[in-house]
């Protein structure tokens, strides 16, 4: 006997496939859901715990922003110290070298031949006027200066003939740089 199957087997096999392809397209995609889902809340978390961190932080810096306040004021402080000293240390320096160059240039003057009339020192330079009596007298008196460790660049602005008392004198005027030597310095002091 022959049996004839009428029954669309291929058909139903083709359904039954097409079945188990989508109930595993959907398990696949609830998965690839819940995967995606774990992922985000995981992120979540991380992010919630960054945040709580930030805000941590920010409470603990602007904790010390008056201890910054402080050092930065300290800094102002100590920047303004530093330049009253630097001041300081630059008056005593110059009234020091006043006070040198007017001894260095009276020990150096031969006061039986020759006077001094002007004096001034402004900064770095001085000018010296007055009266010999000869040019002689006027040149030992500028080697004189030079062997100073105050005056340097010793030159004779001029000289000419003058009519004092009755006498015929020399009238010069020099001009001279003035500095601390080296070793007289508040620094080079302050740094042995």
């Amino acid at each position: 006997m022959l049996k004839i199957n009428l029954l669309p087997i291929k058909q139903i096999k083709k359904r039954a496939k097409a079945r188990k392809q989508f109930l595993g397209m959907i398990l696949l995609f609830l998965m690839v859901c819940g995967l995606l889902a774990g992922t985000g809340y995981l992120q979540a978390r991380k992010i919630s715990s960054i945040r709580t961190q930030i805000a941590a932080l920010n409470a603990e810096k602007n904790s010390y922003a008056s201890t910054l306040k402080k050092i930065e004021q300290l800094k102002k402080d100590k920047q303004e110290l530093e330049r009253r000293t630097q001041v300081i240390n630059k008056l005593k320096t110059d009234s020091s070298l006043t006070v040198r160059v007017i001894d260095e240039v009276a020990n150096r003057i031969d006061n039986e031949r020759m006077w001094l009339t002007s004096f001034q020192q402004q900064g770095g330079s001085l000018s010296l006027a007055g009266v010999a009596l000869d040019n002689q007298t006027i040149a030992q008196f500028m080697d004189n200066l030079k062997e100073s460790p105050f005056v340097r660049d010793v030159s004779l602005a001029n000289s000419s003939l003058k009519n004092v008392s009755g006498r015929n004198l020399k009238s010069f005027s020099l001009s001279c740089a003035v500095s601390q030597p080296a070793e007289q310095t508040p620094e080079n002091v302050a740094a042995k």
